[in-house]
């Protein structure tokens, strides 16, 4: 049995309502048409069906509903995506058995208002937010409520990457080239915006928290443990105008500890040394399978995770066992 965590869909509805009210993003728009298994059903299907006892929990793709609309429009698209997601999985329950809300953090006070109906009435079993919200830091106080509302929801925060061309690689160019801002800006923006969290208390405030990383911890925090753990234990030491002397001393553990509570995916495209480090990092009751599909490869990360030679156990928590209990379902 194969619980896929972390899978994108683009609904005809909400593809529709986007293209109305935000006409800019026209040629994000057709690129993302252009992934034909991000609507057309049939075709995700027929791959699916190839896959056994397969199943996927399905949300958004980017970009983020921050950077689509503000207010009011984003909190309509945020609805739109929602009555849509939760339609399929009512639809298609064997396939989808569930689904992740979408919000708008422009707004928190509307985000919890759409978590809470997404999650009550529709049956989302968490919600996606993004690295950064339309440039701001996860950790700014303004965000906090989502944290405590998803705390006291007992379910998960699905946490995706968001980075453009825009943000340069060099201070001195206006733009990112050759991708790397998706290459490897989105694992830096995925770690940072771990740290971030870590260092601000969120896991003090609320023990338990659950937040599932995209691509292994963001593909650099088990890869960079020693940089994290020994390195920054001398925070504030390289840094001459602004005081970290007392972060350290506020949190009720070693901080290293904390990374370890963020659960890690394995959508890393079919890479098995990156499968190897994360799941040394995180170990087995962290890590949830995903693929990231229809824009990563199914087949190729599971052939990943059959090359590790697993225990029985090990396999069965992170292929279904981690997710089914994260979204407190149970399939078969």
């Amino acid at each position: 049995m194969i619980l896929d965590i972390y899978t994108h869909i683009l609904p005809d509805a909400f593809f529709r309502e986007m293209s109305r009210v935000s006409p800019r993003l026209e040629n994000i728009g057709a690129r993302l048409r252009g992934v034909k298994k991000l609507f057309d059903l049939d075709l995700r299907f027929s791959e699916m069906d190839t896959l056994g006892d397969y199943h996927q929990v399905i949300s958004l793709p980017n970009p983020p509903l921050e950077e689509i609309a503000q207010g009011e429009t984003a909190l309509g698209l945020a609805r739109v995506a929602n009555d849509a997601m939760a339609e399929l999985v009512a639809k298609h329950p064997a396939r989808f058995p569930a689904f992740v809300a979408a919000v708008s953090l422009d707004d928190v006070d509307a985000a919890l208002s759409e978590a809470e109906r997404a999650i009550r009435q529709l049956g989302a079993r968490g919600i996606q937010v993004f690295t950064n919200i339309a440039g701001h830091p996860l950790d700014e106080p303004r965000f906090a409520p989502v944290f405590a509302a998803m705390a006291d929801y007992d379910l998960p925060i699905w946490l995706h990457p968001a980075r453009t061309a825009a943000m340069p690689d060099y201070a001195a160019e206006s733009k990112s080239r050759f991708e790397m801002w998706w290459c490897f800006g989105w694992p830096y923006e995925t770690s940072v915006a771990m740290a971030r969290l870590v260092f601000s208390g969120v896991f003090d405030r609320h023990p338990g928290l659950k937040i599932i990383t995209h691509h292994l911890g963001g593909g650099m925090i088990p890869f960079f443990d020693g940089r994290i753990g020994a390195g920054m234990e001398v925070l504030g030491s390289r840094t001459s105008d602004e005081d970290y002397s007392n972060v350290l001393t506020s949190l009720k553990r070693p901080h290293i500890d904390y990374f370890r509570e963020f659960y890690a995916d394995t959508a890393l495209f079919g890479a098995g040394n990156g499968l190897t480090c994360g799941l040394d990092f995180f170990g087995a009751d962290r890590v949830v399978f995903s693929t990231d599909a229809p824009l990563g490869p199914i087949g190729k990360t599971i052939a990943a995770i059959d090359a590790l030679d697993l225990d029985p156990g090990a396999r069965a928590k992170i292929m279904h066992g981690n997710a089914g209990q994260l979204v407190k379902i149970r399939l078969g």
